[in-house]
């Protein structure tokens, strides 16, 4: 394990969360929190709003939510094995996309004929 540097009276959000790895660059962060991606304990983040250790962070992403809780502050970034140590991920696991029930053909099979393509297009619902 690495070790993991003093820990911060207060840290702002967005460096937190660049601290953490959440986002690969202290402006992305920053800008994440201006559109209102990020909540502390259910309330919209400003970037410069200070989290504490206990604090529920909800961070929207494409396709899912993260819910992080806060078990220690850092300022500075670290490895990614010592970030995790910062944090309890609560993020429920994310959906599974459901199959297309398009049949498979196989391959070196050739092109398609009429009715191949027929069939596709009727169970695409086109």
């Amino acid at each position: 394990m690495t070790s993991l540097p003093a820990s911060p009276a207060t840290v702002r959000i967005d460096a937190w969360l660049w601290a953490i790895r959440v986002y690969k660059t202290r402006s992305v962060s920053t800008a994440a929190c201006r559109a209102g991606h990020v909540r502390i304990n259910g309330n919209p983040a400003k970037a410069s709003q200070t989290v504490i250790v206990g604090d529920t962070i909800r961070v929207r992403e494409p396709g899912y939510e993260r819910i992080l809780e806060v078990r220690r502050l850092i300022a500075k970034r670290v490895g990614a094995e010592a970030a995790s140590h910062c944090f309890t991920d609560h993020t429920p696991p994310r959906p599974i996309a459901p199959a297309l029930g398009l049949p498979q053909r196989d391959r070196g099979a050739g092109r398609p004929t009429k009715k191949d393509r027929r069939d596709m297009q009727r169970l695409k619902g086109q």
